[in-house]
């Protein structure tokens, strides 16, 4: 019997007060990793009305004794550059890049998880293997639902996001603001999608912009223009701006926080996800650098033709070099024994934590092109997690 169900799912645009502090955060990994590739990075960003609070904690290796990290990582210019590239440039922001107090509270990582993630003995350890950076479970997940092997809802929702902030800095809208929200439902049936029941876009605006106006221009220019006509129909619902006003925005209408929009970074909760964030954290960190070698595993599976969804689990103890427990779920989707396709995958993917860093080449400043709009079903010789270059090998492996 065929089932009929819809799922939807949301997308929120680099203007958005979690999504700013997402930025700001790996920005400084970034500027950290040009520094020198081994830093290690936890970085937290704060950020309501005018104030943004910077926190966590950072080690750069080698540093010359006496050198500062703000220095060398000038963390005050770079919380600037990154808000003014998101645009809180307008005369009526009170978050804005110019004016905004900026505060500062980093300190060096914590010896103890030092040396547990360090290539090196020390006591109680046990090994002198590089460990994860901290215990936790992660997921990776690819289905056949689209061209970049994602789930349909959040694929779509984050098209609207990308096209309504490529419109705004291109200056072909001036009363655009930075801060927004898509969400998009999907209809399914049998699994596949059928059609879009609804979507949602909420975007901040000048103050005298009118509603008819915005939801002409988001409809028309926006949804209509990314969205697959085919999905669409009379019944379609669209709902933009349903407050009526949307002018205070951004870290000045809502606080703003680190790793709050996980499940807008990963699948749009149509893959599970372990509750780690990424932004701000360094590949040592298993939360981030195991979540993208899931994502690897998962997508080449799906490619190889060896399921239609394909979600892996991993699992990790803080300061051990192997996960202590790997699965994998094809949803009886599995055109081979799904037993088989773990085996090869076990047999081709090393899933310890510094096997993770040099197989996905991490140790890179790359992580600001994956903070906005998910960081998974991009095309980008960067985002190594979504190559499907490992398709023939588990097609033979899992025979």
């Amino acid at each position: 019997m065929s089932r009929r169900f819809i799922f939807s799912s949301e997308s929120v645009g680099e203007g958005h007060p979690d999504k700013v502090c997402d930025t700001i955060s790996d920005a400084i990994l970034d500027a950290c990793l040009k520094q020198d590739k081994n830093s290690r990075v936890a970085c937290e960003t704060f950020a309501k009305s005018h104030t943004v609070i910077v926190g966590g904690e950072i080690t750069i290796p080698n540093l010359p004794e006496g050198t500062s990290l703000e220095s060398v990582v000038p963390i005050n210019i770079l919380v600037r550059d990154t808000v003014r590239e998101i645009g809180y440039v307008h005369d009526d922001d009170v978050f804005h890049a110019d004016r905004i107090d900026i505060q500062n509270i980093i300190t060096n990582q914590s010896a103890d998880i030092s040396q547990g993630v360090d290539q090196s003995e020390a006591e109680g350890k046990g090994h002198a293997e590089q460990g994860a950076g901290d215990q936790g479970l992660m997921f990776g997940f690819a289905c056949d639902e689209t061209p970049e092997l994602m789930p349909a809802p959040i694929m779509f929702a984050h098209r609207l996001g990308r096209e309504l902030t490529r419109i705004r800095k291109s200056g072909e809208c001036g009363w655009l603001r930075p801060d927004a929200k898509s969400q998009v439902s999907v209809i399914y049936e049998d699994n596949k999608p059928i059609g879009i029941s609804n979507v949602v876009i909420s975007t901040q605006h000048a103050a005298d912009a009118k509603h008819s106006e915005i939801k002409e221009f988001c409809i028309e220019n926006v949804i209509r223009k990314v969205l697959p006509g085919s999905l669409m129909n009379g019944t379609t619902e669209f709902l933009i701006n349903p407050t009526g006003r949307f002018v205070v925005g951004g870290p000045q209408g809502d606080t703003g926080l680190t790793g709050r929009k996980i499940i807008v970074d990963s699948y749009g909760g149509m893959g599970r996800h372990g509750g780690g964030a990424f932004s701000g954290k360094d590949p040592s960190k298993v939360d981030r650098s195991a979540a993208y070698m899931a994502r690897w595993v998962a997508k080449n599976v799906v490619a190889a033709g060896l399921a239609s969804r394909c979600e892996i689990q991993f699992a990790y103890a803080i300061g051990h070099p192997q996960p202590v427990s790997v699965h994998i779920n094809t949803f009886m989707t599995a055109t081979v024994d799904e037993e088989a396709i773990e085996k090869a995958v076990k047999s081709i993917f090393s899933f310890k934590p510094a096997d993770i860093v040099q197989q996905l080449d991490l140790l890179r400043p790359i992580y600001s092109k994956t903070t906005n709009y998910g960081h998974f079903g991009k095309d980008d010789p960067d985002i190594t997690w979504e190559r499907t270059d490992k398709t023939e090998e588990l097609k033979r492996a899992a025979r």
